[in-house]
């Protein structure tokens, strides 16, 4: 195949440009002019991109690619205004899908007039025989009815290290409220029916989908059990699906015990070596974990999700394998202990490429570990999601250092951009919005957020490009328009580079590559 007529951004070291370039048998051989390629290359498909913009394929640094397709399965809360409006969606999903245990998906009590965690009264009364199981947007709490804490067990003495059983005393309700943070709701993952294969194979299949449609190339998912790794595998290698995958191994006994014995797993498409840890739980939830209380809690510090001594104890392991540590902190004390954690257990080794994963508060003083060859892993419709109300959370001289994404840069020198989906939208131009604007959809605040934290649009589009890639191994095959590498590539409608900021939402990908084949 040969394109012509591009306006092609390569991503290459010196961010050129060029307008058209030639692919063999899935890699592209050849970038330059057209009048160059045309003369050069004969081919049994050209394409006049008419003056259209084609940049590399768009790489998720992280999200949850399985998770996105297995919540196209459940109940859709995400944008619900009000509680009352999770219970009408509910009741809708119930009445179209007559579920014998309901799932949903995607509330947050910031987004509502009373910000307020809701409890399961209303959900006993219309569900008394029923398991509902409702997940925050963050996916660090549950919102569960009386149905679903009896078959899991959970008692008012009952215990668990990591997290809160929330717990109301007030004239109107005594009692277990119904909302479980962080480390508890593995009580209630455990009595929820594993989907059939067949339905793991659709939520795979919608997954891929969508994420094509926005010209998604690669996506990073960022906690996967063996056995959905090994589906996946087998769907790329019959030609199912399409997509590459940087897989994260979820935290598990079974699965470490697997995969650092086997070794790194490589495919054209799949990319094993990595492991997801989970440090602390999420701001909104108020589950990350802070050197200081929180400004709207009194005395509440959140709580590590996997204790210290253990992610020591990870992190020594791992580090004498070949794969890498990817570690979720939030808070500014999660952040710390991380930081500190890598510099130990890696001992100046710098090549490593280990992640944290949203460094989304990190205190002034522990800014200097990124020099070391850790990379940040950040999302930045975080950072426009959050601006709201994270200032309530952490105060105003703690929020200086939280979202802080050109300070990570300056530091690292690389940030690997991703979306955290279906927290938050798949919408890469969203990513591409956030990053460089700092501010929504109505273009709220007019200076844009914290806007100093801001990334030029060529950082951007290397942080979901070559950066990207680099964070995982695999910038000598993909990220960018060049020789010898595969041709994932995305033709867009309008210029991502040129483009009125205000547009950058509307972008569309029109057609989405895959080693050279359209998607």
């Amino acid at each position: 195949m040969v394109v012509v007529n591009a306006n092609v951004y390569t991503v290459d070291d010196d961010f050129s440009k060029a307008d058209a370039f030639a692919v063999h048998k899935g890699k592209f051989v050849a970038v330059g002019t057209s009048e160059e390629i045309r003369k050069t290359y004969t081919a049994d498909q050209i394409v006049d991109a008419d003056g259209r913009t084609i940049t590399p394929g768009l790489i998720d640094a992280h999200c949850h690619f399985y998770g996105l397709g297995l919540k196209q399965q459940e109940v859709d809360l995400v944008g619900t205004k009000s509680f009352e409006e999770v219970l009408e969606r509910v009741q809708q999903f119930q009445r179209e899908n007559q579920r014998d245990f309901i799932l949903g998906d995607g509330w947050d009590q910031n987004d509502w007039e009373l910000k307020e965690f809701p409890t399961k009264t209303e959900l006993d009364e219309l569900y008394p025989d029923i398991p509902v199981v409702l997940e925050r947007v963050d996916g660090h709490a549950y919102l569960v009815n009386q149905v679903a804490l009896d078959m899991a067990g959970i008692k008012w003495d009952t215990k668990v290290e990591g997290g809160e059983i929330v717990k109301k005393w007030t004239d109107g309700y005594s009692g277990i409220t119904g909302v479980l943070i962080d480390n508890p709701m593995r009580l209630i993952d455990a009595i929820i029916p594993e989907p059939s294969l067949e339905a793991q194979v659709q939520a795979l299949k919608d997954a891929e989908r969508i994420c094509m449609n926005y010209g998604l190339t690669t996506v990073n998912d960022a906690g996967l059990n063996r056995s959905t790794i090994e589906l996946i595998d087998s769907l790329q290698q019959g030609g199912e699906l399409s997509i590459r995958v940087y897989a994260m191994v979820s935290n598990t006994p079974e699965n470490l015990k697997h995969y650092l014995y086997q070794g790194p797993v490589k495919t054209e498409k799949l990319n094993v070596r990595s492991v997801k840890v989970y440090g602390d739980g999420a701001l909104g939830s108020r589950g990350a974990v802070l050197k200081k209380p929180y400004t709207d809690k009194w005395g509440h510090y959140g709580a590590m999700v996997t204790p210290i001594e253990e992610i020591e104890d990870l992190a020594r392991r791992i580090a004498i394998s070949e794969y890498q540590m990817n570690t979720h902190a939030i808070g500014d004390s999660a952040n710390a202990v991380v930081l500190r954690t890598y510099e130990k257990a890696l001992q100046g080794k710098n090549d490593r490429r280990w992640k944290v994963e949203h460094a989304q508060v990190v205190d002034a003083i522990d800014f200097d570990y990124f020099k070391n060859g850790v990379i940040p892993s950040i999302q930045p419709t975080h950072a426009t999601s959050d601006m709201y109300w994270a200032e309530e959370r952490l105060g105003e001289e703690r929020i200086k250092g939280a979202y802080a994404y050109k300070k990570l840069l300056d530091k690292a020198g690389k940030v690997a951009l991703g979306t955290d989906f279906p927290v938050e939208q798949v919408s890469p131009f969203l990513t591409f919005y956030a990053a460089v604007t700092r501010k929504d959809l109505d273009a709220f605040p007019k200076e844009g957020f914290q806007k100093q934290d801001a990334l030029t649009r060529e950082e951007a589009l290397r942080g979901m490009t070559i950066w990207a890639a680099y964070s995982n191994f695999e910038e000598n095959e993909k990220g960018s328009i060049e020789a010898g590498k595969f041709a994932d590539f995305t033709i867009f409608n309008k210029d991502i580079m040129t483009v009125p900021a205000r547009e950058i939402p509307t972008i569309m990908a029109e057609q989405t590559y895959i080693g050279g084949e359209v998607r």
